[in-house]
């Protein structure tokens, strides 16, 4: 029987190309879809330093996004249930992969939430919310690597 906090997601990760003819070594099309039922199809490919295309996301940053759209979604829950006004959020997030353990991996990543409350809001008790964002964020609990928070508050 599945457990109270079970959720599951389904999607179709497709390789485009197949119907590319292939002309020797490194000529291997890199590109693939996502597609998830309802949404717009997402288009990805590797990361141009693995001969991917530029111009379609990579994995690399599709696992960094996730990141930092699960940070902030439960940053937000917290503020929400605190009525703490958020009026704006935005992080520029940056990982890093190198080699360990004999393996090339993610290593970490740091999360840069800039966010700005309304100007009767408490901005050390909106700033102290990080910390436990992250504990609640799932895919954060998910990584074996460290995800850091340098977060900036704002007053409007």
């Amino acid at each position: 029987m599945p457990g109270r906090h079970e959720h599951r997601y389904r999607l179709t990760a497709s390789w485009v190309g197949a119907s590319k003819t292939l002309e020797g070594a490194g000529s291997l099309s890199r590109g693939f879809r996502v597609a998830i039922e309802g949404k717009p199809e997402l288009l990805g490919s590797a990361d141009p330093a693995f001969r991917g295309d530029a111009s379609r996301h990579n994995p690399e940053e599709l696992l960094l996004a996730a990141l930092a759209g699960c940070h902030m979604l439960s940053f937000l829950a917290l503020t929400e249930k605190l009525r703490i006004p958020v009026l704006a959020y935005s992080d520029e997030a940056e990982g890093r992969i190198d080699m360990k353990d004999g393996r090339i991996r993610f290593v970490e990543a740091v999360l840069h939430p800039v966010v700005t409350i309304g100007p009767d809001a408490d901005a050390i008790k909106a700033e102290a919310l990080h910390p436990e964002a992250a504990k609640i964020c799932f895919i954060a609990n998910s990584v074996n690597f460290p995800v850091r928070h340098e977060p900036r508050t704002l007053k409007a």
